[in-house]
């Protein structure tokens, strides 16, 4: 197996030099540099990334954390993710919590041990802001507050919500159903940004003279649950004339609908709220709240590499008096890995025209704060201590289908 100190015999340089060329670090001429690459091309000489990413204290790998792939929301997520950081040079290790059975805790421990360089915590927790504060590692959350100094990206939910609301006032609603999770969530000082979308919904119908109620959902995880939830809110709410809800919801109220007989959108209008590839297949195109996923997902690569930089910046000054030993050590390394016959030598969205859209994905400013009342609800950083400077809001756009008036 082709190792440095046959690409340094080759070219005729050091093995530092070597080493200095594969790991991208210090100074070498140009001259020097083609001599080494030219060698390297000549013996196929394949640089081995974990004993480079030892040498750099860098796995190039976020953890990603999503509470469930099943659900069409978490997996257009996840696939944005992916795709933003591979064009970034990154690899993703994926941690779906409930399909997996188990918790957040297995990756954060990897983190702290530098299996990964970050993480991406989008599932639900239950622990505390201080657990999140003191990891010291780079964590970003998505559509949560973790706590003081984790920064969050988000939709703008009350954007969404004054869209939906906006809507259904115009075209004439009398009667909406609300589906989503636990209402729970809603509690004085909550961490879920989603929940401004309800109750700024909520807040607009009440102030217009429309009845509105709300309908628990269950788990995200249990997809399959949804078909049941719809059949009980036309049991239930006889009088229902509009449904609003996540994209999955919404296609199956708007099935149920058909099997009553019920003509949509005439006797009755579905929303949608994410814009998923689901809008497109439920029987009519759904119209919809449109989250943009390859912005969150540039959003929370943005975050994810400021975080690392100010952990590299911080690596640096602490260990500027041995930086004139680092490049020593890893040709060391590669001479007693070559010696034993080893590579470790080498130290080294479509269909629907947008009609509203707000600012994208920049700190939040007045008007959409991080702590800010909603319905009688403090919804925002509450109990976490999150902030304004800490938090990247996402435009949403409403997308007209052929569910609404």
């Amino acid at each position: 197996m082709v190792g440095m100190r046959d690409v340094a015999k080759k070219a005729g340089v050091s093995l530092s030099t070597v080493s200095l060329v594969v790991n991208n670090t210090g100074y070498v001429s140009d001259v020097m540099r083609a001599k080494v690459e030219a060698a390297m091309r000549e013996l196929d000489y394949i640089p081995n990334e974990l004993a480079r990413n030892l040498y750099h204290d860098r796995t190039n790998t976020i953890g990603v954390i999503m509470p469930t792939i099943v659900h069409p929301f978490f997996a257009t997520l996840t696939a944005a993710l992916q795709r933003e950081f591979a064009s970034r040079g990154l690899k993703t290790l994926l941690c779906s919590t409930a399909d997996a059975n188990t918790g957040e805790g297995e990756y954060v421990d990897m983190l702290q041990r530098h299996m990964m360089d970050g993480i991406i915590m989008a599932a639900h927790t239950e622990h505390p802001a201080d657990y999140w504060t003191s990891i010291s590692r780079p964590i970003v959350a998505f559509d949560r507050f973790l706590g003081a100094g984790v920064p969050t990206v988000r939709s703008d939910h009350e954007q969404g919500g004054r869209l939906v609301a906006q809507h259904l006032i115009a075209s004439g609603a009398r009667h909406v159903i609300l589906a989503g999770g636990p209402r729970a969530q809603f509690s004085g000082g909550t961490t879920f940004p989603t929940v401004r979308y309800h109750l700024t919904v909520e807040r607009m119908l009440a102030a217009a003279g429309i009845a509105c109620d709300y309908v628990e959902v269950g788990a995200v995880a249990d997809v399959t649950a949804h078909e049941a939830m719809a059949r009980r809110i036309f049991d239930r709410y006889q009088g229902v004339d509009a449904i609003v809800g996540a994209d999955v919801v919404a296609a199956m109220a708007l099935q149920e609908a058909g099997r009553r007989g019920l003509d949509v959108p005439r006797d009755l209008q579905v929303i949608a709220y994410d814009g998923t590839l689901i809008t497109e297949l439920a029987g009519k195109r759904l119209t919809s709240v449109r989250q943009d996923f390859p912005a969150i997902a540039a959003a929370l690569a943005d975050c994810m590499n400021e975080q690392i930089a100010a952990g590299d910046d911080s690596g640096r000054q602490s260990g500027a008096k041995r930086s004139g030993t680092a490049d020593a050590a890893a040709a060391d390394a590669a001479t007693s890995t070559d010696a034993a016959g080893g590579n470790m030598s080498d130290g080294d969205a479509s269909g629907g025209n947008a009609v509203d859209a707000v600012s994208a994905g920049v700190p939040a400013a007045a008007g959409s704060d991080a702590v800010e009342a909603i319905g009688g609800v403090t919804v925002g950083a509450g109990e976490a201590g999150g902030g304004a400077e800490n938090e990247r809001v996402i435009p949403v756009s409403f997308i007209p289908g052929e569910t609404t008036r």
